[in-house]
């Protein structure tokens, strides 16, 4: 069994609750609230945002011209093509897709990046993958799920969205980082590789949670929004 094998058999719990999640259901039953749409479109601009910047520093931490290619490719992907699958939510709650960029992040998505920055500014390039990988390696699952599970039709609301992750493009995505974990794994210490599952599972646990704060119109605490307990 290879390394990202064993992450995948370990994180099952955490991705059946991830296809189980109420949102992921929702795009496969073409009903997810608007509210909750927006909100995760929110969220997730700036949340790639930032994914790209993590990609940038783990082009800093490669010793290789491959590596490198392979994340200055990732940073294009993310710039160029995981706009549609936003733009497919924009066209289905009549919003432009601009209107949605630009907004504080709820705390889940705060703590979700700042999750994945802790391990590219403190650790090692295997532990920035363990980290960034679980997101195209749960949506390409998702994808699949939901191709499987409601068989959508080209008139289906999310059609757009399911079809992109469903796609070849995101299942090379997640295999390339796959191999190249695999391959860090092999050369790794055992507490370095105890690092990698550390960062993975943490962040297979914060998409689900990423979910559920969209889902949940998740907002920063305040005075003003606070029901006193009886």
């Amino acid at each position: 069994m290879t390394f990202t094998e064993e992450l995948r058999t370990e994180n099952q719990d955490v991705v059946e609750c991830i296809l189980e999640h109420p949102f992921v259901q929702g795009i496969g039953k073409g009903n997810v609230p608007m509210e909750a749409l927006a909100h995760y479109i929110k969220a997730d601009y700036e949340y790639l945002n930032a994914f790209m910047k993590i990609y940038g520093i783990a082009v800093s931490k490669s010793s290789s011209r491959e590596d490198i290619a392979y994340f200055n490719s990732q940073i294009d992907f993310v710039l160029t093509s995981e706009i549609h699958p936003h733009n497919n939510f924009c066209d289905h709650i009549g919003v432009a897709y601009e209107d949605l960029q630009g907004y504080p992040l709820p705390p889940t998505a705060d703590h979700y990046i700042k999750h994945m920055m802790y391990h590219a500014q403190s650790g090692s390039l295997g532990e920035i993958i363990a980290a960034l990988l679980p997101c195209p390696w749960t949506y390409f699952e998702i994808g699949k799920e939901l191709m499987q599970q409601f068989d959508p039709s080209p008139d289906h609301p999310f059609y757009p969205w399911i079809t992109f992750y469903a796609d070849k493009r995101v299942e090379d995505v997640v295999l390339v980082m796959r191999n190249r974990l695999d391959q860090l794994a092999q050369e790794a210490s055992a507490q370095e590789r105890s690092k990698m599952k550390d960062a993975f599972r943490k962040s297979c646990q914060l998409e689900w949670a990423f979910w559920e704060m969209a889902y949940t119109c998740e907002e920063w605490i305040s005075k003003k929004g606070v029901t006193a307990h009886e």
